[in-house]
């Protein structure tokens, strides 16, 4: 990962920011991935992976990373923010998490389906 992992009040003031800047927009996209920390890369923990039991695996830290999603072009407009939780801190992590997310998707308005289905509705009276 080229970017270092953020300690978790970093992570969630940037994330609050990242969320907020995306609501005085009028599109993108906000992407947030969570996954277990894969140990391949560093030394001390690659050859203990095919030993472990699964209680082992489920004790394994989460990597939580967030984009703004924005296209390659525009490499100086992309944020990418990643913090590593340990498996003793992910309840209370996740409460915070879910807090600020909620938070910034409070702004968001639903979609516009009614094009959608006057489409289908115009689609079927004609096929009719």
């Amino acid at each position: 990962m080229a970017s270092k992992s953020l300690s978790h009040d970093e992570f969630f003031s940037k994330l609050g920011a990242l969320l907020s800047s995306r609501q005085s927009s009028q599109h993108g996209a906000i992407y947030l991935v969570q996954k277990r920390l894969s140990y391949g890369q560093d030394a001390e923990m690659s050859d203990a992976k095919e030993g472990q039991t699964e209680e082992q695996l489920t004790q394994s830290p989460v990597i939580v990373r967030a984009t703004n999603g924005k296209s390659k072009r525009n490499r100086a407009e992309k944020i990418k923010i990643s913090t590593v939780v340990e498996p003793g801190d992910l309840e209370g992590f996740y409460v915070r998490y879910g807090e600020v997310c909620k938070t910034g998707m409070t702004a968001l308005k639903p979609r516009d389906r009614s094009k959608k289905k006057a489409k289908a509705k115009k689609k079927k009276t004609a096929a009719a």
